[in-house]
């Protein structure tokens, strides 16, 4: 009867172990991808910045060279800046969209 309860408290703590054992190595996997999350990080906030602002700049030019010399009663400038910048966000989410998958794809990784 002695036998059972040993057992139990091996394996209770077998599970401990592996669970600290694998905390620890998320830890210290963590800590050594931290300089390249930061980087990371600060590369797809560029990455966002820019897939917005160059349709938006892009459209606006257009619109411009457009009402010069193909003046109408509406203008190109406004429309083509508002297309520019609904282009610029669609893209800005699909790169963000496809970050977080990744990342979240990682973790799933991670945990198996």
């Amino acid at each position: 009867m002695s036998e059972k309860p040993e057992e139990k408290s091996v394996t209770g703590a077998t599970e401990f172990s592996q669970q600290v054992g694998e905390k620890a190595a998320r830890k210290l996997n963590a800590q050594r991808h931290v300089t390249q999350t930061v980087w990371s990080g600060l590369g797809m906030m560029g990455l966002v910045g820019w897939s917005v602002a160059v349709p938006t700049l892009l459209g606006a030019a257009l619109g411009l060279w457009l009402d010069k010399n193909h003046p109408g009663g509406h203008s190109w400038t406004l429309m083509l800046l508002a297309i520019g910048l609904g282009l610029g966000c669609f893209n800005a989410w699909h790169w963000v969209a496809k970050e977080d998958r990744e990342i979240h794809e990682q973790e799933g990784d991670n945990h198996d």
